[in-house]
């Protein structure tokens, strides 16, 4: 057993090591690739003013393309899509400060993937200072982009916490930028009908996805993870430790519309963790109540008086389960009993 958790857990420690190197590389690439950049942007400038003062229609950039890779053999970096890449870039940043400006910061490829993607300056922006913050890999942001992760996480007038008044700062504003709403779940094989036992249990068996979605920093304790206070045992849906805010998260699951009682609960949960696990330098103990339906008044209203910190985020499912899938899944009975017989094992990502 010793051995097994061993091995588990370095499992998990070597796929940490292997993020923070690759986060490392991409942000020294952010470096190297300062220059080209701006010599980029300043092409691209070139190109408007010369189209703007001279009669050199879409045939100039056919003319410069074949040139500058007759001159820089192998050098993929100027066809003509990529010409019209440059002009729309300088386009859109026309006073680019190169060092100050997120997207002047970026490697090319993620500066195209925004321009291709992103008409929004406002979340454009957004999306490149997370980039820098979080070395984000360019397949990552071209999903977050996909799955509209500038509305769910990075606009907090619409985001249902009461984070600013029960945490200090800075763990308040730290906890709001990672809260989404809603969370995306339909990655997961099951519809919005599902019980809250097979939402639960398709969201152990695909934590690599969950983890994408909650965001870096996450560290799972385990389901149905067991309390027992004054005699009574009590099953938290799913635990979590977040490195960076380093602090518990316990996440709970409602299948239906939020009630008060809900938020009542969570909290009673969070106030046994701090008591039960939490050491005395880890912060407060945060809840995230994930349901299928909100209403914002009574959320706002339960919120309220509530000591412990808490956000309430809708989640998203499936409409209708893909036809390969259907008829794949346990019944609900065979998943509480594999809920209820499962072991806490610590994994980091």
């Amino acid at each position: 057993m010793v051995a097994h958790l061993i091995s588990e857990d370095y499992k998990y420690f070597l796929q940490e090591v292997k993020q923070r190197y690759r986060s490392a590389q991409l942000k020294a690439a952010f470096a190297v690739n300062r220059e080209m950049i701006a010599f980029y942007w300043q092409l691209g400038k070139d190109i408007i003013e010369k189209q703007a003062q001279s009669a050199w229609g879409t045939k100039f950039l056919d003319q410069l393309s074949k040139d500058l890779q007759m001159e820089f053999l192998g050098t993929q970096g100027f066809s003509v899509r990529t010409l019209k890449y440059m002009r729309k870039f300088a386009q859109l940043y026309p006073k680019l400060v190169i060092g100050q400006q997120a997207a002047a910061q970026l490697p090319w490829g993620h500066i195209m993937l925004l321009i291709d993607k992103v008409k929004d300056s406002d979340a454009r922006e957004w999306y490149a200072l997370n980039v820098l913050r979080n070395g984000t890999a360019r397949s990552v942001l071209a999903l977050q982009i996909k799955q509209d992760l500038y509305h769910r996480q990075g606009r907090s007038e619409h985001k249902l916490t009461n984070f600013a008044q029960r945490l200090p700062s800075p763990q308040s504003d730290l906890a709001a930028q990672l809260f989404k709403d809603p969370y995306d779940f339909r990655f997961l094989p099951i519809t919005e009908e599902a019980a809250e036992q097979e939402i639960e249990k398709a969201l152990t068996v695909n934590l690599s996805k969950v983890f994408l979605e909650l965001g870096q920093g996450f560290s799972y304790m385990g389901n149905q993870y067991k309390l027992t206070i004054d005699g009574h045992d009590f099953f938290l849906d799913m635990l979590f430790y977040h490195t960076k805010l380093h602090c518990y998260f316990v996440v709970e699951l409602k299948s239906g519309e939020l009630k008060p009682e809900h938020v009542g609960k969570l909290n009673f949960y969070l106030a046994a963790v701090d008591d039960l696990l939490k050491s005395p330098d880890d912060k407060p103990t945060i809840g995230l109540l994930l349901c299928q339906k909100k209403s914002k008044i009574i959320a706002e209203y339960a919120l309220k008086r509530t000591d412990g910190p808490i956000g309430i985020a809708d989640y998203q499912l499936l409409q209708e389960l893909p036809k390969e899938l259907k008829n794949k899944l346990p019944e609900v009975s065979v998943l509480e009993a594999e809920l209820k017989a499962g072991k806490h094992i610590v994994r980091i990502t």
